[in-house]
């Protein structure tokens, strides 16, 4: 059983090596980029909004909180 899962750990770094190769040699470049450019967008927005963030998670637990003594 040992020996099957060294044989797919294997086989699965195999397989990331050539993806990550093929991520730096330009092909589904765009792929990379789009998600780069969507998590700077995401952290944008986190910043810009951190204080209502905040505001709302603090409120969830707060009503969460409140509401498990009742249970």
């Amino acid at each position: 059983m040992l020996k099957k899962i060294g044989w797919k750990a294997k086989l699965f770094v195999c397989r990331m090596r050539r993806r990550a190769g093929q991520i730096l040699s330009g092909q589904d470049g765009v792929g990379t980029v789009e998600v780069v450019l969507l998590i700077l967008v995401a952290v944008g927005l986190v910043l810009i909004f951190k204080d209502r963030i905040t505001e709302l998670v603090t409120s969830i637990f707060n009503r969460i909180t409140s509401q498990a003594g009742k249970v």
